[in-house]
């Protein structure tokens, strides 16, 4: 994996520079002029975001039906747009909804298991299209998704400072399945996925910002003759700002963006300890924890916390919503110390108090349940949508047929990303690059939560809140298959076949399970022909 000079890491930026040989001379020759770099530099990223969005904003309204989980937050979104709370709906709600009567919700309030921001997104497809247009009710998380793409690109770029790589990254996140499944579904992982992406890159970000601005400080604490022996505090991080603003967001959508609030800061304290050591200071992790962690606490936790709290101003400014007056009716308001705190606080702290009891203690059996240790192997993808028809039955010519959107990654890339993962927690304890630590951090800030609650039902999708970072493993991986600039003609010219005929497959594997993503309506021979392992049916 790439990592800049100054780190002393054995393996040089991949591919972009000429070294000389044929291969290289030819790139030079045909590619590195001007106007094509140019051209490859900004093309690149538009590339892969637009496959990424015809592959989700294609035939997006297809089926017409609330699928899976959709039948809570798109409802719960439309009822937000109205009355800026979850209101109720009737029995059997779903079925006039999908015909188009979509004004029979009532003003009694609905207990809810998640914070509301990521219903407040979907509503906003539902404002511009219509709660009786399917595409309008997907098509926020649609978005979130392709731009998901473009977010993995500019953070590979940034990483191994390779545009090549980069768009293997965004290709790799455009054409797999799961990250198609989740975009062209109304459920909220999405979001959770982009809020925690977009404050990766700040944490990556900052990373750079944080190092120069220390040694800086450093050095001019030195020419005035002070002693920085525990080092400066560093006030002024505008990007860790961001991303605890992000992650906030993120809690907003799902409590798991907490998780990755709790990594990011744990990692920024790590990325102080070791600039601070390699700026001279005599006492860098005394400084790093003493100093600077509780300048970063404040930093990030504080303004996560309100940002939070923002995402629930419709339940706070209304009235209708549930528990919103739960301290008046049960006379339990606060007492003594804390009687100053508004009563919608209180009112929301219980709230918040109720879903995790409810969270944490689902139990109900469920068939497409999977335990989280076989995430990253894929082995029980949900199946969001399936409908089976005979021979005439919804222009079915077959025998029989099938249409089913199962959140099903492409197998070679998921597999080859495990496999990538589980290489590069080698590579971290032998070479301590950086970028590898930073990428297996996103990883399990989106992953190893979920190992506490291996009994609870939880669902394969929620994977799709680490798969970027498996995708920049991924990519990482790929790129020292690619070889280093310095290698020889034959090495580099291996390493580019080995790359291309694997890309190569990826792109038919796509294809070929591209209509059991999207709900197409498909021979049932050739739905079982996908279903390679027993547990994926």
């Amino acid at each position: 994996m790439t990592t800049t000079p100054a780190l002393g890491n054995p393996i040089a930026p991949p591919a972009d520079e000429p070294t000389g040989s044929r291969l290289d001379d030819w790139w030079m020759r045909r590619l590195r002029t001007p106007t094509r770099m140019k051209l490859w530099y900004w093309g690149a990223p538009i590339g892969v975001t637009l496959l990424a969005a015809v592959l989700r904003l294609w035939n997006l309204g297809n089926p017409h039906a609330l699928v899976f989980d959709e039948t809570f937050y798109v409802k719960d979104a439309y009822t937000l747009m109205h009355l800026g709370y979850e209101g109720s709906w009737p029995d059997k709600a779903d079925q006039p909804f999908n015909a188009g009567t979509t004004d029979i919700f009532t003003t009694d309030p609905s207990f809810v298991a998640h914070p509301p921001l990521g219903k407040w997104l979907i509503s906003l497809g539902l404002a511009a299209f219509g709660a009786g247009d399917s595409f309008g009710w997907r098509i926020s998380t649609a978005i979130v998704g392709i731009l998901a793409v473009l977010i993995v690109f500019l953070i590979a770029r940034k990483l191994f400072r390779s545009t090549l790589i980069a768009s293997i990254a965004g290709l790799l996140m455009a054409v797999d399945g799961h990250a198609i499944v989740m975009s062209r579904v109304a459920l909220l992982d999405n979001s959770v996925m982009f809020l925690a992406l977009l404050a990766f890159g700040c944490v990556l970000l900052d990373r750079d910002w944080h190092a120069t601005r220390l040694a800086t400080k450093v050095a001019e604490l030195r020419d005035r003759g002070s002693d920085p022996a525990w080092g400066p505090v560093l006030w002024w991080r505008p990007w860790l700002i961001a991303a605890g603003i992000l992650t906030g967001l993120c809690a907003g959508v799902k409590w798991s963006g907490f998780y990755f609030l709790a990594f990011f800061a744990v990692y920024t304290v790590v990325v102080d300890a070791v600039a601070r050591r390699r700026a001279g200071l005599p006492f860098y992790l005394s400084g790093a924890l003493l100093k600077q962690a509780p300048a970063t606490f404040l930093l990030t936790v504080p303004l996560a916390v309100v940002s939070y709290v923002a995402t629930w101003t419709g339940w706070i400014v209304t009235s209708g919503g549930y528990y919103r007056h739960w301290a008046e009716a049960t006379h339990l308001q606060w007492k003594g110390a804390l009687s100053w705190v508004p009563l919608w606080a209180q009112n929301l702290w219980h709230y918040q108090t109720e879903m995790y009891s409810y969270s944490i203690n689902l139990h109900v059996s469920h068939p497409y349940q999977s335990n989280p240790l076989t995430w990253l192997f894929m082995i029980r993808p949900t199946s969001m949508y399936y409908e089976g028809a005979g021979q005439g039955q919804n222009g079915c010519t077959a025998n029989a047929c099938s249409a089913a959107i199962t959140s099903l990654g492409n197998p070679l890339i998921w597999w080859a990303g495990a496999a990538a993962i589980f290489y590069l927690v080698y590579r971290l304890a032998r070479y301590r690059e950086w970028q590898v630590g930073l990428i297996l951090m996103g990883l399990a800030a989106g992953y190893l939560p979920w190992l506490l609650y291996i009994n609870r039902t939880i669902f394969q999708f929620y994977s799709i809140a680490f798969e970027p970072y498996l995708i920049l493993g991924l990519a990482g991986v790929i790129g020292i298959i690619l070889g280093k600039r310095t290698d020889p003609h034959w090495r580099r010219a291996r390493g580019l076949w080995t790359v291309a005929i694997y890309l190569a497959f990826v792109l038919l594997v796509s294809a070929f399970f591209y209509p059991i993503w999207t709900g197409v309506q498909v021979p049932f021979w050739f739905w079982q022909i996908h279903m390679w392992l027993p547990s994926w049916v």
